[in-house]
C-alpha cells in the first residue's frame, strides 16, 4: 500500500513536470506577464537566431597576449613595459582590398549617388586623420596615404 502511494505520487509529479515543461507560453520573471500574448497585448519577446556572418568573412578569434618587452631589458630603457592586452573576436574579409580598388569604388559611388545623395560618397571616404598623433611626424601620411600612387597596392 505504501509502495503504491509512493508510485502514484511519483507518477503525478512526473505528469506535472512534463506538462509544465511543455508549456509554450513564457512569462516574465519580473512581472509575471506573458510574452507575446495575442489576447492581452503586452511586451513582445523575439527569438535571437544569432549573428549572420557576411559573405567572404573569416572569424579571427580573440584572446589575450602580453604586449611589450617580455625578455630582460639589457639597456634599462623601459620604453616597452609589458602589459596584458585583451583583443575581442572580429571578422575580416578573406581578400585584401588595395587603395586603388577602394578609390575605384569611391569613383563609382560618386558617379551613381553624387548628385542625388552626396552623403553616400562622403560617408565612404576614409578618415586619413588616423595617422595624426602627438609627438610623431606623420603629416606626410595624413596628406598622401590614400591618394598617392606609391600606396596603390
Amino acid at each position: 500500500m505504501r509502495n503504491l502511494l509512493k508510485l502514484n505520487s511519483l507518477f503525478i509529479l512526473a505528469i506535472m513536470l512534463i506538462l509544465s515543461a511543455c508549456s509554450k507560453k513564457e512569462r516574465s520573471a519580473t512581472t509575471g506577464w506573458q510574452y507575446n500574448d495575442a489576447d492581452w497585448g503586452g511586451f513582445e519577446k523575439t527569438d535571437y537566431e544569432g549573428q549572420v556572418t557576411g559573405p567572404n568573412l573569416v572569424l579571427v578569434e580573440g584572446g589575450t597576449f602580453t604586449m611589450g618587452l617580455t625578455d630582460q631589458d639589457v639597456m634599462f630603457e623601459w620604453n616597452a613595459v609589458p602589459r596584458r592586452v585583451t583583443v575581442g573576436s572580429f571578422y575580416m574579409d578573406e581578400t585584401e582590398v588595395s587603395n586603388i580598388d577602394y578609390r575605384e569604388y569611391l569613383y563609382w559611388l560618386q558617379r551613381v549617388f553624387g548628385e542625388s545623395y552626396p552623403e553616400v560618397y562622403l560617408n565612404a571616404l576614409p578618415d586619413t586623420l588616423v595617422w595624426r598623433e602627438e609627438l610623431a611626424y606623420n603629416e606626410p601620411l595624413v596628406e598622401t596615404y590614400f591618394r598617392y600612387p606609391s600606396y596603390d597596392n
